[in-house]
């Protein structure tokens, strides 16, 4: 194969690679996009983050006592 037909060939495979490559990504934010909007996952979502916001200060108070209790840091009062 000559140095030419390497380069035609190339330049077509890629050309055709990216247009299937362009068109299955935007399959895949279409579908993502629908799932977002999808009711149901909305309120999982609104669960998870309203679970997040009430367990972090609990979390992170355990944090600090483990740390302290790793490192022989008396509490503070």
């Amino acid at each position: 194969m000559s140095k030419t037909s390497m380069l035609i060939a190339a330049g077509a495979g890629y050309v055709l690679g990216a247009r299937a490559g362009r068109e299955r990504y935007d399959q895949i934010v279409a579908q993502a996009a629908r799932v977002r909007r999808d009711p149901r996952v909305q309120d999982a979502a609104h669960r998870a983050t309203e679970t997040v916001k009430e367990k972090a200060s609990e979390v992170a108070s355990d944090a600090v006592d483990a740390a302290r209790r790793q490192n022989s840091v008396p509490p503070t009062p």
